[in-house]
Formats: C-alpha cells, sequence, structure tokens
C-alpha cells in the first residue's frame, strides 16, 4: 500500500493528501479563471498586452511580498489554520475583480489574491514534509501540486463558459467554493511531535538562508523558471487568439490542454524521482528546462497555417515541461534545509519564485505593444529559462546543509 510502510504515516494520510491537493486546486481556480477570461476582460476594460501583464505582475507581487511572512507565519501555527487564513484572503481579492469598474481594482484585488496564495505553499509544503517520509516526498509533493494544474483545468472551462455567463458571475461562483473549502481546512490537525520543538527568533532561520549562497542559487534558478511559466499562463489564450485567429472557445482548450497535461506530468515527475531515479531530482529540473526553452523557442513559428494537431502538441509539450517543474523544486527546497526552516525555506525561495512572475509578464507585454508581436517574447522568455538551466545545472549542490 502506497505509504503504508513509515511510522510517521500514522493518521488520516489520504484526507491529508487530498485536502493539500484541494488547496492548490481551489487557489489555482481563483487566478487562472481570470487568465482564461482575459481576453474578455481586456475588451470590457480596453486593456493594452501591457496591462494585461500588469495583471499577473500584482498577483505574484502579493505573492513575494508575503512570501517570507508567511513561511515563518506557517512554522508556527501550523499547516490547517494557514490553509484557512489564505483561502479567505484569495476569496476577498476575488471579490474585488469581480466587482471591478477599472484596471486599478482589478490590480487591487489580483494583489490580494496573491498575498492569500502565498500561504498555500509554504503550508502544504510544510505538510508534505511533516506527514510523509523522504522515500515517498516527491510523489506526494507532486501529487499535491497536481491540484494546480486541475485547478486550471476547472478555470480553463470558465474561459469557454463565459461565451454565455457574464465572467463576473463566475468569479462570485468562485469566491463561494473558496471560502467553504476554507472552512474545511480547519479540520486539518498537526502531527504529534515527539518532542516539543525550540521556538528561536524566525529572524534567526533567515539569517542562516540568506547566508546559504547554495540555496540562493537554487532560488535564483526558481526566479529564472517561474519567468518561463509566468509568462506561458500570462499569455497563452491572448496569443493563441491572435497568432491562429482562433476565437475564445479553441483558446480556452489550448488552456485546457496545458494544463491537463502538467496535471499528469507533475505527479509522473514525482513518481520518476522517487522511483526511479533513487530521489535524484536535479537532472529532471535541468531536462525539463532544456525542453521548456526549446519549445518556447518555437512558439514565435506558430500561425493561423498550423494543423490544430501541432498546436496542441506543442501547448501540452510545454503543459508537461514549464508549467510542471513546480513539485520537484518545491521537494529540492525543503530537503536543502533543516527540518526548522522549511517553512521559511519556502518562503524565501518564494519570493524569488514571484519575482520571475513580476518581471516577466509586463516585460512580454510591452514587446507585444512595442513590436505588434509575440515573438520577440517568447525568445526572450526561452533565453531566460535557459539561463535559469544554467544556475541550477552548475550553481546548485544537492543535499541538507548540516
Amino acid at each position: 500500500m502506497m505509504l503504508s510502510d513509515e511510522n510517521r504515516l500514522e493518521g488520516p494520510w489520504r484526507l491529508r493528501i487530498a485536502m493539500l491537493m484541494g488547496a492548490h486546486v481551489v487557489g489555482t481556480i481563483n487566478v487562472v479563471s481570470v487568465l482564461a477570461m482575459a481576453p474578455v476582460i481586456q475588451r470590457e476594460l480596453d486593456l493594452t498586452a501591457t496591462e494585461v501583464g500588469l495583471v499577473m505582475t500584482a498577483y505574484y507581487c502579493g505573492q513575494a511580498v508575503w512570501s517570507l511572512p508567511a513561511g515563518m507565519f506557517v512554522d508556527r501555527i501550523g499547516v490547517g489554520r494557514s490553509l484557512t487564513g489564505a483561502m479567505i484572503g484569495i476569496a476577498f481579492g476575488a471579490i474585488i475583480v469581480a466587482t471591478a469598474p477599472n484596471l486599478t481594482f482589478i490590480l487591487c484585488g489580483m494583489l490580494l489574491m496573491g498575498s492569500g496564495y502565498s500561504f498555500t505553499n509554504p503550508s502544504t509544503a510544510k505538510g508534505v514534509y511533516d506527514w510523509f517520509p523522504q522515500q515517498r516526498r516527491a510523489t506526494v509533493m507532486g501529487a499535491k501540486q497536481t491540484g494546480v494544474p486541475l485547478g486550471g483545468v476547472i478555470a480553463a472551462g470558465f474561459g469557454a463558459l463565459v461565451a454565455t455567463i457574464d465572467w463576473r458571475v463566475i468569479l462570485g461562483g468562485v469566491v463561494i467554493l473558496t471560502l467553504i473549502f476554507g472552512i474545511a481546512c480547519m479540520t486539518l490537525s498537526e502531527p504529534q511531535k515527539e518532542r516539543p520543538e525550540v521556538r528561536t527568533s524566525p529572524f534567526a532561520g533567515l539569517r542562516e538562508l540568506f547566508g546559504d549562497m547554495n540555496y540562493g542559487r537554487f532560488a535564483l534558478s526558481n526566479l529564472l523558471y517561474n519567468f518561463g511559466q509566468g509568462n506561458f499562463f500570462a499569455f497563452l489564450t491572448l496569443f493563441i487568439r491572435d497568432a491562429t485567429m482562433a476565437g475564445q472557445e479553441f483558446a480556452s482548450l489550448c488552456l485546457g490542454v496545458a494544463q491537463a497535461a502538467s496535471a499528469a506530468a507533475r505527479f509522473g515527475w514525482g513518481v520518476v524521482s522517487d522511483m526511479f531515479m533513487g530521489g535524484r531530482r536535479k537532472g529532471l529540473v535541468v531536462g525539463i528546462g532544456i525542453v521548456s526553452a526549446l519549445l518556447l523557442a518555437m512558439m514565435p513559428l506558430m500561425s493561423e497555417d498550423w494543423p490544430v494537431f501541432a498546436i496542441l502538441l506543442i501547448v501540452s509539450g510545454l503543459g508537461i515541461t514549464v508549467a510542471s517543474y513546480a513539485g520537484l523544486m518545491q521537494t529540492m527546497s525543503v530537503e536543502a534545509v533543516v527540518p526548522r526552516l522549511t517553512g521559511s525555506a519556502v518562503g524565501y525561495n518564494g519570493i524569488c519564485t514571484h519575482l520571475g512572475g513580476i518581471v516577466g509578464p509586463p516585460a512580454f507585454g510591452a514587446i507585444v505593444d512595442a513590436t505588434g508581436s509575440y515573438g520577440g517574447g517568447w525568445l526572450l522568455t526561452g533565453v531566460v529559462l535557459a539561463v535559469g538551466v544554467f544556475v541550477v545545472g552548475f550553481g546548485f549542490k544537492t543535499g541538507r546543509k548540516p
């Protein structure tokens, strides 16, 4: 039986996996719903490509600002209560977006949504570390990270549904779902520890992390990888619509295909890492990055003359690669530090990761507005991700620092 061979798996581990995954499903539905409906929102509010990019920048700014405090908060109060707070923050952000009369309100709502979601990654990563053994950790991390693309698949459906239902009404339904799940998170109990942890200043842990140059290089590589992922999802539906002259339904289908491919790959990469590579994860991350950069470099070639299967093949390939590395990266993140620093490490790493999402979309959008083409944006994205491959491949040494 999976995960039953270790004493640390006492308690309702199936429910825990479901709840950790569910946190990502619900949180992702909120933000990807906005991306899936971006063409409609762009027309209604008369937004430029740069302003569409700023929507994602606001979201990632919220995540970046709160990543460190969120990690320290999770270390101190635990997984369940942290996730409840996260869902409340995400829901209120979605309310602001759903009622927004202009771009300013959209940005404020996305900022709050990102702030709430910033508690999700350190909470779920800590849950994986506390509740599951090292031999199965990447598999479970991949399983819970599968919640991100599963939420994206659901949200992509909303992108097609918006043709018949107002996008604000759709977001209102998402808010209700988010609040219900937030209440459910209160049922998550913390694992019993054999001996109480010694409480120290959270800033002492941060000083340790900031002084670890090896971990700093790892965090930098996450920034560069997320530059690629952030741009891919921020502009995929707009790009498909404009480059292939397709409608909203096909653009949403492409987003759904990418998210579905990512759902399978996030779990699959974890299984491969645990069962076939003996926990050696860095090689997989490097390989994923190389293929991602090559596929991103092919995006400018896409046009209305391409057959549907070719478009879906590239999109699904990017779903398997640039959209699916996060579970491996998060596992490497928590395994590179001592247990008492897991939440703070994920938070610190999160700041760097989210900076990629802050810088990438507006840079991409500015290129589109200046040139009238998406080609330069995709090429820049591929080059930046290739640099990330170099940093993690040659600059980061795996293994926990004693």
